[in-house]
C-alpha cells in the first residue's frame, strides 16, 4: 500500500494567502506582520490590497514562498484566530 502525500503542493512554492477585515484599521499591516512572523523566507513576500465596493472592508493577498505545509498551517491558524481577521483563505 502506498502512502498518500499530506498535500498535493510541492515545496518550495509560491502560495497566495488572502485575509479580509475592516478597512478602518491598518489591516494590511496587521496581516503582513502575522505572515512575516511565520514565513521562513520573509524577504520574498509580495502583498496586494483591494477595498470593497463601499470601502468598508479590505482584502489583503500576501504571496509567500512557502517552504512546508506546517508553515502554511501556522500562518492560517494565526490569521484565523486574530479577532480583527474576518476570514482567511
Amino acid at each position: 500500500m502506498t502512502e498518500q502525500p499530506e498535500t498535493l503542493l510541492e515545496f518550495p512554492c509560491q502560495f497566495p494567502i488572502k485575509a479580509m477585515g475592516k478597512a478602518d484599521i491598518e489591516f494590511d499591516l496587521l496581516v503582513l506582520e502575522i505572515v512575516q512572523k511565520h514565513a521562513h523566507v520573509p524577504e520574498k513576500i509580495v502583498m496586494n490590497t483591494r477595498s470593497s465596493k463601499n470601502g468598508s472592508y479590505l482584502a489583503v493577498t500576501v504571496i509567500i514562498e512557502a517552504q512546508s505545509k506546517l508553515e502554511l498551517d501556522t500562518i492560517y491558524q494565526q490569521l484565523s484566530s486574530h479577532p480583527l481577521v474576518l476570514m482567511a483563505i
